[in-house]
């Protein structure tokens, strides 16, 4: 595990998300997801991204049209969009592409930075003490591996939803990491429209959850 750099505390700006899905998608990789929380703060490089777009886009939660719970796709960009998956795992995305134009990025996996203890303690919560020690022996790089356990992890859920990412609470931010060896594929754990090739990922990275051919 590397040793992080200096925080810059220099949230990425609205128009790096007011751009094409799959391009923000991409540009994702190697930065830094940061939560400055009452807990304490946690990080970590940005190794795994899916992108959801449009209406078209039968796995986008815009594909039945403006809701209620799909509001803020519709809106500006650069916002957290935090929801309960199957009533398991927050999963936190990152909302993209000029208002109206309903689009999100979930980020699904990071190399873990600052906190790492803090985001342990937060994995082996809630279990039975055999369970707590088998996670007390989960090794770093998998800590934020799969989009549940990013939030596990950093301490993220449905109270960092609407979350500006322009704020000093929950952002993104350019901290000089560089990956390498980007591909994509499809989408993981989705029924619909898994013809795309939307999953974006560093291959050689240890902390990215799924196939990394």
């Amino acid at each position: 595990m590397r040793e992080s750099k200096t925080a810059a505390d220099s949230p990425l700006p609205r128009t790096f998300y007011a751009r094409p899905t799959l391009q923000v998608a991409e540009d994702l990789l190697g930065k830094v997801l940061v939560h400055r929380s009452h807990a304490g703060p946690t990080s970590g490089i940005i190794v795994e991204v899916e992108a959801y777009v449009g209406e078209s886009d039968a796995a986008c939660h815009a594909a039945p049209g403006p809701t209620k719970r799909n509001a803020l796709l519709y809106g500006p960009p650069g916002h957290a969009y935090v929801y309960l998956n199957y009533g398991v795992h927050y999963l936190v995305n990152v909302v993209t592409e000029p208002a109206g134009a309903p689009a999100a990025v979930l980020i699904r996996a990071l190399e873990p930075l600052d906190g790492i203890e803090l985001m342990r303690k937060r994995r082996a919560r809630a279990r039975t003490i055999r369970h707590q020690r088998l996670r007390d022996r989960i090794p770093d790089h998998a800590l934020c591996k799969g989009p549940g356990n990013v939030t596990h992890a950093m301490g993220i859920s449905l109270k960092q939803n609407r979350l500006d990412l322009l704020g000093n609470t929950l952002y993104i931010e350019d901290r000089g990491e560089r990956v390498t060896e980007i591909k994509w594929s499809t989408r993981i754990g989705i029924t619909k429209a898994t013809e795309h090739h939307w999953r974006c990922f560093a291959s050689s990275n240890a902390s990215v959850s799924g196939d990394r051919r």
